[in-house]
């Protein structure tokens, strides 16, 4: 839940660029958060130098791999059902092997190999290094399985391919793991304890990507303010390190500042946060560099003090609070959206209630809002009953969705007569004649497209706007536009 989940990737089939010389297709799919869809990334790289190229053609593949997500029962049902339907394919094509990878590749590793046996190899989020010996022992006739959690893979030495990318904005992964142990998240069991990568080779890919013409970038982590590199290892184990080490340390304010001076024609922004990490130097940092994007997305999933003590979540409603305002009063107009969960165990009307009012207190420009789901191996799955009706759930998300749209509408319409810089990503989808880029706010906004052109950095006068989308005229190039040539 701490990950924001792109309704409209889910099961995605990535494609790059074809070589000439590669002679196997690779079929991959994706589901769950942006930390997925980065990872197979990760794994088209390093299976392009295995003689794979990728294809979105299903019947024709070698080997279809699909990377999956614990964090919602939904994603699980709908990755199994893919699952079958490869297998069908299968019948057809004999040679073509299956792989999981990611999320529920740990977690059900023994059920997909042993007890069901409807996949050849299952791949741990940590282990993607080992795919070519995996591939190996199933070419062997053996199943093959790699999930052993790693002390301190980051896949820093591993340059991503850009799949099927807009040539604008790029994620970089700059954390793996999470040590929060939120009761309700499948996150530490699945993908490890935390470890942060070396900022060396994180300004060595944003300087690559702004060499092949990137606009922006995503710094990528479970939580990213926990960054912490001290030359590698846990974060845990931070408090173990030389004087030296300490000394030297870089935190994730340090590397924002290190990313934003390398490329100064570069929009910058980063995901995900938690506020129990989120330190007034990070707030600071964004207000000095003019490149670093005016969003932040602060998961709070639950207004009330009750529910987030049972949440684990270190920090309460008044300190939240205090932390909207110190943004607020820094950076005034800043975007903030938030992840809550709907109907957690014992949560009452109360609760509920208190979790509106946050949300007025806030007022959010956008938000993702999931009812509860029971994650087995979770803390909250042993230690609580889900005892919240299915119905009660529904109504109370409606409800929740409806104060959401509400606030999202007032934020969205706040910009209105305004002149703001937007960076253009692709053509709109309701109209071959207009561009649709964000603003620094992360707003989606669309305008005629007259003689601009995708990466250029444009000055719009938001004109209409519906409840998430502002309608604009440009007005010129923006400020980042000189910078970025």
């Amino acid at each position: 839940m701490e990950k924001i989940i792109d309704e409209t990737l889910q099961g995605q089939t990535l494609v790059k660029e074809k070589k000439e010389n590669n002679t196997k297709k690779l079929y991959i799919e994706s589901y769950g958060c942006a930390m997925n869809f980065s990872d197979s990334e990760i794994v088209a790289s390093i299976l392009d130098k295995q003689g794979y190229n990728t294809t979105n053609e299903l019947s024709e593949a070698d080997l279809v791999l699909v990377n999956t997500c614990s964090i919602r029962d939904k994603a699980e049902q709908t990755v199994r059902k893919r699952l079958e339907k490869y297998n069908a394919v299968k019948k057809i094509n004999p040679s073509m092997k299956v792989g999981v990878l990611g999320c529920m590749a740990e977690r059900l590793k023994s059920k997909f190999l042993e007890e069901e046996k409807i996949v050849d190899l299952v791949v741990g989020p940590d282990a993607y290094k080992d795919l070519p010996n995996l591939l190996e022992e199933v070419e062997s006739g053996r199943d093959a399985i790699n999930v052993i959690l790693s002390k301190e893979e980051t896949y820093g030495d591993i340059s991503p391919v850009r799949l099927q990318s807009n040539g604008v904005s790029a994620f970089v992964s700059i954390t793996r793991g999470c040590d929060n142990m939120c009761t309700f998240c499948v996150v530490p069991f699945t993908r490890g304890r935390e470890r942060s990568r070396d900022p060396l080779s994180i300004i060595d890919e944003v300087n690559d990507l702004w060499s092949k013409g990137y606009k922006e970038i995503t710094l990528l982590g479970q939580n990213v303010d926990s960054y912490l590199w001290y030359g590698g290892g846990l974060k845990k184990d931070f408090k173990s390190a030389t004087e030296m080490q300490k000394a030297t340390a870089v935190s994730f304010s340090n590397l924002l500042d290190m990313v934003a001076k390398a490329q100064p024609g570069m929009r910058i922004r980063f995901s995900t946060s938690n506020p129990q990490d989120m330190t007034m130097d990070v707030i600071e940092i964004m207000a000095k560099h003019k490149n670093i994007c005016d969003y932040i997305h602060l998961p709070v999933q639950s207004g009330s003090d009750r529910i987030l003590k049972k949440m684990n979540r270190l920090h309460t409603r008044e300190e939240y609070f205090r932390m909207i305002d110190n943004i607020r009063k820094i950076i005034p107009g800043c975007g903030i959206s938030q992840d809550m969960i709907i109907g957690f165990p014992s949560e009452t009307e109360e609760d509920h209630q208190d979790t509106i009012s946050l949300m007025d207190y806030v007022k959010y420009d956008f938000g993702y809002m999931f009812a509860y789901s029971e994650r087995p191996g979770t803390l909250g799955a042993k230690k609580f009953e889900d005892d919240i009706s299915e119905a009660t759930k529904k109504k109370r998300l409606q409800e929740i969705i409806d104060v959401q749209l509400k606030h999202s509408r007032f934020r969205t319409e706040q910009h209105l007569g305004k002149v703001e810089e937007v960076l253009i990503e692709k053509e709109s989808k309701k109209s071959n004649l207009q561009w649709s880029g964000r603003n620094t706010q992360n707003t989606t906004v669309v305008f005629p497209k007259e003689d601009y052109k995708v990466g250029d950095y444009v000055l719009v006068k938001m004109k209409k706007c519906t409840s998430a989308t502002l309608i604009g005229e440009p007005v010129g190039y923006g400020p980042m536009q000189a910078l970025s040539s």
